[in-house]
């Protein structure tokens, strides 16, 4: 777990980002969901526990036809869970296997009334542990509008406690659809030997800013212990109760977004989709700050269609290089299918 340093005087360190490599493809036949009734879906937000990362994904087709492009195809569930125990994202991702149904098929695991303007879909944006505990961060989608524009009833937690086999939505843990903390990013960090959790959030859409709020993980399911950074004072971070209080940490066009820690550079790493132009990548001093100003790291024209760029959570000297290689999700709208991909960092 992530030691937090507080000090916000430390000064960049990245010089450049490059060596963009498709490593290949995680979903669909290349990747052998379709075993699964998996032949199409997106995102893949991961998290480890227990030596194995769990994939999340959204919205999931069992069949599409041929030359078919896009979301959409027969046996429609949207969310599903795959795991893998392979520690080496250098030659690929194989999923060991996935959460299934009794006769084997990829199962929904939060459902929606799949009504447009009621309840279209239940998409879960974040994964993570608390001991042996699974949590899923989901926002409800009201209405999916114009490209990068979507409406949300609400954000909330579920929980498993078999290993995701069954998951009960929290009701008393949940975020306005109005809200900046509709979609999220989430990791530990220890702080004054407390185990803390970070959730860098945005709105509904692609077009917000990013916010962020935090809880001690042994209070995950109170809402009343979660506190939002509302600025920087005189002695550090600001930590307000009051949900409207908090500012923004960066300020963008923010999309589908990934915060990891990266021991190369002592920093931590912020991707996400900037619609229209692609993938970048900002270097935080804290979780808070500041941040750099962002590179472009896959670009829209080369990859169209691209969106969530996921960090892979579990690497190994052999694999990462120390942390100066960076595995990552990526959903490509066309095939409607997740790729692995890497980038390297360089540092002053």
């Amino acid at each position: 777990m992530t030691v937090l340093d507080p000090r916000t005087d430390k000064p960049f360190v990245l010089t450049g980002v490059g060596g963009l490599t498709e490593i290949g493809q995680v979903t669909g036949v290349p990747g052998g969901t379709d075993k699964y009734a998996v032949h199409g879906t997106d995102l893949g937000s991961m998290f480890s526990a227990g030596g194995t990362t769990y994939f999340v994904f959204g919205d999931t087709f069992g069949e599409r036809t041929d030359g078919q492009t896009g979301a959409g195809g027969s046996f429609w569930r949207s969310n599903v869970l795959g795991y893998t125990t392979d520690r080496d994202p250098s030659d690929g991702v194989r999923l060991t296997g996935m959460v299934t149904d009794e006769i084997g098929l990829a199962k929904e695991l939060l459902g929606s009334k799949k009504v447009d303007g009621d309840e279209m879909t239940v998409i879960p944006t974040y994964g993570f542990a608390v001991g042996k505990t699974f949590y899923l961060y989901y926002m409800s989608v009201r209405h999916w509008g114009d490209p990068g524009r979507w409406d949300a009833n609400h954000a909330g937690l579920a929980r498993s406690t078999d290993g995701g086999q069954n998951w009960t939505r929290l009701d008393a843990v949940t975020w306005p659809g109005d809200s900046g903390f509709i979609q999220v990013s989430v990791t530990h960090a220890l702080e004054d030997g407390v185990d803390q959790l970070y959730f860098w959030a945005i709105p509904a859409g692609r077009f917000g800013g990013v916010r962020l709020m935090r809880v001690p993980a042994a209070q995950v399911e109170q809402l009343s212990a979660y506190r939002y950074y509302a600025g920087a004072g005189s002695t550090g971070p600001i930590w307000a109760a009051d949900r409207d209080q908090a500012v923004l940490v960066v300020d963008d066009t923010v999309g589908e977004l990934s915060v990891a820690y990266n021991s190369y550079l002592d920093r931590w790493i912020m991707m996400y989709l900037r619609e229209g132009d692609g993938v970048v990548l900002r270097e935080g001093v804290t979780p808070w700050g500041p941040w750099s100003e962002p590179r472009t790291v896959v670009d829209a024209a080369g990859h169209p269609g691209l969106y969530a760029p996921f960090q892979y959570p579990v690497t190994s000297e052999a694999t990462d290089d120390g942390g100066r290689r960076i595995y990552f999700n990526l959903s490509l709208w066309g095939p409607y299918n997740v790729f692995l991909y890497s980038i390297d960092l360089e540092k002053s």
